[in-house]
């Protein structure tokens, strides 16, 4: 049953000029006081949903995006920057995009905010999907696999850090600690210092492809999973191979239990209007997406979103395909109640759902559409708390 509900944002400031006759993705460019206006509308995103009552707020981390869809290069400094300013909301990392970091200080500094916060920040792991960012920090990207790889091991360098008093590893990426002499002794061992609080340490990462061997990592470490926009059957099939995944390595889960499901959503008086109001965000999200290969498009499509303008004759992606597969939940507070009703009682494990900010979406109205869903549908739910 649905009982915590939160937003989240990946940093954009991009809120003019949008859809597909607007600017085109690859020419937009914000001069550097525009793009710290990231942390400016965090702020106010986050007062906003702890006076409403939603329990988290989630952010992603990304770098050198000038094109400003993706602003925030540290979730952890802005988590604790937010929690100071903010009483009881807790905030989600989504995610730290590990191959970019050293796994070490990565766990050094969840476990600063962690305690400086009071366990108001929630740990989460990525693999990344930009070249531009993971590659410039000499990590692999273009090579899957060894993304795969050297992510994995980080996690496990990461598992070891927060659980073990005492521990070392032995990789193919990492031997902690080297084996080197140290104040009169041989180093065996290291401890990390300080060690976060909140123990067990909750983990969580997106669970995007359903790659079994990935699905099957998660179940091994007990990474919990985030599965957002995804369609049906999709997401039937995703939830059933978590489940067993997680039961393969000794946890029985009801389906849906430690699943938390992502959607992006627009309110108004009718279905329609919901989708006529939306319609300059989901194209501007799917300028933004498309050419970084996270759609299922033709190259021809993709070249076409690229641009300014739409040639004539290449059908897209619509919205209502979006919000016929209910990817995207359009219409009034109690038709998406209904909705979501419908869903917690197919996957009676689920407990978390996540409202999506949406590329190109201005900060009032997203703020608006948080307060319509907060007043409109949240009291339609029977599980729900707020607080």
């Amino acid at each position: 049953m649905f009982t915590s509900f939160s937003a989240s944002y990946a940093g954009h400031i991009v809120d003019d000029h949008l859809g597909f006759e607007g600017t085109p993705a690859n020419d937009r460019s914000y001069s550097n006081e525009k793009l710290a206006e990231a942390f400016g509308w965090a702020l106010d995103f986050s007062r906003h949903l702890e006076s409403l009552g939603y329990a988290e707020f989630w952010m992603a981390e990304h770098h050198f995006q000038t094109e400003g869809y993706e602003c925030i290069p540290n979730l952890l400094m802005l988590s604790l920057y937010l929690a100071s300013n903010t009483e009881r909301l807790k905030y989600g990392c989504g995610f730290n995009i590990t191959p970019m970091w050293h796994p070490l200080r990565l766990a050094e500094d969840y476990a600063m905010a962690d305690i400086l916060t009071g366990g108001r920040v929630i740990f989460g792991v990525g693999r990344g999907y930009h070249t531009r960012e993971v590659e410039t920090f000499a990590a692999p990207m273009l090579d899957g696999d060894a993304n795969r790889e050297l992510f994995e091991e980080q996690v496990e360098v990461l598992v070891k850090a927060f659980s073990q008093d005492a521990f070392s590893h032995q990789g193919k990426h990492y031997q902690i600690p080297p084996p080197v002499p140290y104040r009169g002794y041989q180093l065996e061992k290291l401890s990390l210092v300080p060690r976060p609080v909140s123990q067990p340490v909750e983990i969580w990462q997106p669970l995007v492809s359903g790659n079994p061997k990935g699905v099957d990592f998660m179940g091994r470490m007990g990474i919990k999973a985030l599965i957002a926009n995804t369609p049906e059957p999709a997401l039937s099939e995703r939830m059933a191979l978590y489940q067993q995944a997680a039961a393969t390595h000794g946890r029985e889960l009801a389906l849906g239990e430690d699943v938390a499901l992502g959607y992006r959503f627009f309110i108004a008086d009718t279905q329609q209007k919901a989708i006529d109001q939306a319609r300059p965000y989901f194209e501007e999200a799917m300028k933004f997406a498309a050419p970084l290969g996270l759609m299922r498009m033709s190259q021809e499509q993709i070249d076409t979103v690229a641009q300014a303008g739409r040639p004539r004759g290449i059908e897209l992606p619509t919205l209502e395909e979006a919000v016929a597969n209910k990817v995207w939940l359009c219409g009034p507070p109690e038709q998406i109640a209904d909705h979501l009703m419908s869903v917690e009682e197919q996957y009676p494990g689920t407990e978390r759902v996540n409202l999506g900010a949406v590329m190109g979406m201005p900060q009032e109205v997203f703020k608006d559409q948080l307060t319509r869903f907060a007043e409109g549908v949240l009291p339609r739910m029977p599980g729900v708390r707020v607080g």
